[in-house]
């Protein structure tokens, strides 16, 4: 009898953390997912410079930043895509999700879509493993990594597309 009240006991508990970690996932799609998708889309690299925190380590085949050049490379991607008349649709989805209350550790794939004024459109394709930070009530990233080639093999479509693009639920 005991054994069996510990069973539950053990399978509630295991119940409400992963109940409570799917909760600020979902709090981090809507702080920080969303608004990066839009930022993104709408090419306001105000807002995308936003999400992330004040020290960020960012990581892409170009090297190593912390000093933050990444904001002012994305101002400058941002004005160059308007300029040329670009759209963007950003797309993603998770591979794995490892959060607790005040840090996530996430890992996925994306699709960035780039059509031009004669509707021909271009995509490119990457990892990202991403670290996010709860400061101050708010959701930020702290190290953001990606790449367009895993062991020297370039992500494409085939990969992007073994799993569906997240789509946001409004709250």
């Amino acid at each position: 009898m005991k054994k069996g009240i510990l069973l539950v006991l053990l399978l509630c508990t295991c119940a409400v953390k992963a109940q409570s970690e799917q909760e600020v996932q979902n709090e981090i799609d809507q702080a920080v997912w969303k608004p990066f998708q839009a930022a993104f889309e709408n090419l306001d690299a105000e807002a995308l410079n936003a999400i992330y925190a004040e020290e960020v380590l960012r990581v892409t085949p170009n090297g190593i930043d912390t000093k933050g050049n990444f904001r002012e490379a994305n101002v400058a991607r941002f004005n160059k895509n308007k300029e040329a008349g670009l759209s963007i649709a950003l797309d993603f989805w998770f591979d794995s999700r490892k959060t607790n209350v005040d840090t996530s550790y996430e890992v996925g794939f994306y699709r960035i879509g780039f059509t031009d004024k004669e509707g021909t459109t271009d995509f490119v394709y990457g990892q990202f493993h991403i670290v996010l930070k709860k400061r101050d009530g708010q959701w930020h990233i702290v190290q953001d990594w990606d790449t367009t080639a895993i062991n020297g093999k370039v992500i494409g479509k085939k990969d992007f597309d073994k799993k569906m693009p997240l789509q946001f639920k409004e709250i």
